[in-house]
């Protein structure tokens, strides 16, 4: 994929032309560069413009267009009328889709465009259109949007003036959500929603998912799975922003966590536990279920446990949500919660005719080391992830082996829905975005929390064939 940028460029490397050469490296794109402008620049702000004649941007595009062939256009800065007449005068002459990307104001407030009545004709071109909210508002003559609604309101005005899509953003607003919405004349085609990271450093986020988005277009053919795509990098180089140290003012965000950055924690802790998971699939208890030959005494007795620990469990998931520091993760927690005590629980019941009242040393054992956990946000539900995910794990393989008549169907295909899947996928996102943002000693605690869990689980599947009671009537 040949992916070409018209842009200004960025000295201190975290907009403009060296975001998206970046942006589209890391997405798996080849990066061409024809430049507008220079600028004086670094992470406090612009000091100084130096646009290139229109004359000159002209010879660079078509050196490129005469002898690479172009996949994608992705447009940035344009710096003034001249340079946007000799872009506009130039895609006449070439078929590729273009994201424009219309670069007035910096997000360190310095504008960028000295006449935006000339972009018009350009915003015609388009194929995806992706201004902030200021540009949104600018391009329209109106007044800023006070809230995401009307943003899409005035994000599907601009698509039927020009007759393009639009890239509503809402990275501006106020609050914990980000939210991101594909607009066309008539209706919204997509629209995602994401954590607000607790970053200084977005220096460049405009640049990097406009870039972003033309090269996953180029791709995947696509807008839809682009912007997924492209809102889920962006939402990972945001996150690991801080791990970069560059400038004193607004940072640029993290191109290249993918490859150079802190490997990813969740693969890591994996493998760490890769033991404790070759140990609880020999068990056997697990062996069995899977055959549909555990005796119903080795079932009940862990079911029974099982509802103790939920009971306990609920009240941690309760906690976690109070803990969190955004509303989509309070609600998560909180579904997981209500979930257990409206679903899992009755679930549990269908398989006994009383509840058991005094739970296993093993059972308490790992409920205290819950409870113990409870130190800091990111230790907490570091320490709750191995009931998803190992759940998750297990429960693939076991439903694998499930059928009509197997005596434990149902609790089989609790832990093997996509439900669960996307939960789990979820509370393993969740941490991974806490470990980021967390010092070295929380992020030692959050891994020591994990792999304690892990086996804690281990044992908990262990005891129901060596310590069982007889909860049922049979």
């Amino acid at each position: 994929m040949n992916i070409l940028s018209i842009a200004g460029s960025d000295p201190s490397g975290g907009a403009g032309i060296q975001a998206d050469l970046k942006a589209i490296a890391a997405n798996g794109g080849y990066g061409m560069c024809v430049i507008t402008a220079l600028t004086a620049q670094n992470t406090h702000g612009v000091s100084g413009v130096q646009a290139i004649s229109g004359d000159f941007v002209l010879a660079q595009l078509e050196a490129v267009s005469t002898d690479i062939r172009i996949d994608a256009i992705k447009i940035g800065m344009l710096a003034n009328a001249e340079v946007i007449r000799a872009v506009t005068s130039w895609l006449e002459t070439v078929d590729a889709p273009v994201v424009l990307d219309p670069v007035m104001v910096a997000t360190s407030g310095d504008r960028l465009l000295d006449d935006e009545s000339a972009l018009d004709s350009l915003l015609d071109r388009a194929t995806v259109i992706t201004p902030n909210l200021l540009e949104l508002a600018s391009l329209l003559r109106e007044p800023v949007a006070p809230s995401w609604d009307e943003a899409l309101r005035q994000a599907q005005r601009l698509a039927a003036k020009h007759d393009t899509l639009v890239l509503a953003k809402g990275g501006h607003l106020a609050g914990a959500d980000c939210p991101d919405a594909l607009v066309s004349a008539g209706r919204v085609q997509l629209e995602l929603h994401g954590p607000r990271h607790a970053t200084r450093n977005t220096h460049g986020t405009g640049c990097t998912l406009s870039s972003t988005l033309a090269t996953r277009f180029a791709a995947t053919g696509d807008w839809i799975a682009a912007l997924e795509q492209s809102k889920s990098y962006l939402s990972k180089a945001i996150a690991a922003a801080d791990q970069l140290q560059v400038g004193s003012g607004h940072g640029p965000v993290n191109h290249f966590i993918d490859f150079f950055g802190t490997a990813d924690p969740m693969g890591d802790w994996w493998q760490k536990i890769q033991p404790i998971r070759e140990e609880i699939d020999q068990l056997d208890f697990i062996t069995r279920l899977s055959e549909g030959t555990l005796d119903r005494e080795d079932f009940h007795y862990y079911i029974a446990q099982d509802a103790l620990y939920l009971l306990r469990y609920a009240k941690v998931l309760s906690l976690a949500s109070s803990m969190a520091p955004d509303l989509g993760a309070q609600r998560f927690w909180s579904r997981g919660a209500n979930g257990i005590l409206d679903g899992e629980l009755q679930l549990h019941g269908s398989y006994l005719d009383e509840f058991a009242d005094t739970p296993s040393a093993i059972t308490l054992n790992y409920t205290n080391h819950l409870a113990a956990s409870q130190e800091s946000y990111g230790e907490l539900i570091a320490a709750i992830l191995p009931c998803y995910w190992l759940y998750q794990d297990i429960g693939k393989r076991l439903a694998a082996a499930n059928h009509a008549e197997h005596p434990y169907r149902q609790w089989l295909e609790t832990y093997a829905s996509e439900e669960f899947d996307s939960a789990t996928e979820q509370a393993i996102e969740m941490v991974r975005q806490a470990f980021e943002q967390a010092d070295p000693q929380l992020r030692a605690r959050m891994e020591a929390a994990f792999i304690r869990s892990a086996e804690h689980e281990r044992s908990f599947f262990a005891q129901a064939h060596e310590n069982r009671v007889d909860f049922s009537t049979a």
